[in-house]
């Protein structure tokens, strides 16, 4: 198949296998234990540990270690640090839970990896902890289909970049995959590539704060997994149009 699109990035978390559930559920544990503490509701406790992970994202970056870090400082902050020991040690426990939950890959996915795969060079791009994406890579059964894998600390138009650049390609030969407007799609846009937003039933506010319009010219969007094929076969059209 002649196409312009000769490469194709897939993120990790949440387009590839099951992430941010396992994070809303540790942040329901997390607010049963400080019930014990405080009102809930008076103490606005998710709005005040979203306020603590932003704060701490320039220092921890993202991933599971930084949560939980962020609850634990978060935890001292919401009691005026009446919390005991032991809930704290439980709070550290959620953390060592939620690294050690099995890749549940998403339905369809690998099809859909394989059928890209068979047709473009492809590429993970994934940010995060580092020893915890290795895992979850390795986890996933999923590795040796991708040509390169990148785990970053942010997915920003500057990675997108230097990627585009190890690979001798323009922006205008690149399409990315994934769940993230903020970190998969709209730093691509803005370099002139191309992207394709597969939505998550629950995405982290952070990863939701870019400015996309659900119109943009070099954008598809798809509901599951088996329609990423055929997306990719129009952005490939489209690209090839514009060459």
């Amino acid at each position: 198949m002649h196409t312009d699109i000769r490469l194709v990035g897939f993120d990790g978390d949440d387009t590839l296998w099951r992430s941010e559930d396992y994070y809303h559920a540790a942040q329901d544990d997390f607010e049963r234990i400080l019930q014990g503490y405080v009102d809930l509701h008076d103490a606005r406790t998710h709005e005040r540990l979203y306020a603590v992970e932003m704060r701490n994202l320039a220092l921890f970056g993202y991933g599971v270690k930084s949560m939980t870090l962020s609850m634990v400082e978060a935890a001292v902050e919401i009691t005026e640090a009446r919390i005991s020991a032991a809930d704290l040690h439980r709070i550290v426990e959620l953390g060592k839970a939620l690294l050690q939950h099995p890749v549940e890959l998403l339905p369809g996915i690998r099809s859909a990896v394989e059928a890209i795969g068979a047709e473009h060079e492809i590429v993970l791009i994934t940010k995060g902890d580092l020893f915890h994406q290795e895992a979850k890579v390795k986890q996933s059964g999923l590795a040796d289909l991708f040509h390169r894998i990148e785990i970053v600390s942010e997915k920003d138009a500057s990675t997108y970049a230097r990627v585009l650049r190890e690979f001798d390609l323009s922006a205008s030969q690149f399409a990315m995959i994934g769940n993230s407007l903020r970190s998969d799609i709209a730093p691509v846009l803005e370099l002139g590539g191309w992207g394709i937003h597969m939505p998550y039933h629950v995405t982290w506010a952070h990863e939701n704060e870019a400015d996309v319009a659900a119109d943009a010219p070099r954008l598809r969007t798809v509901a599951t997994a088996t329609e990423l094929p055929a997306a990719l076969r129009t952005i490939a059209v489209a690209a090839l149009a514009a060459s």
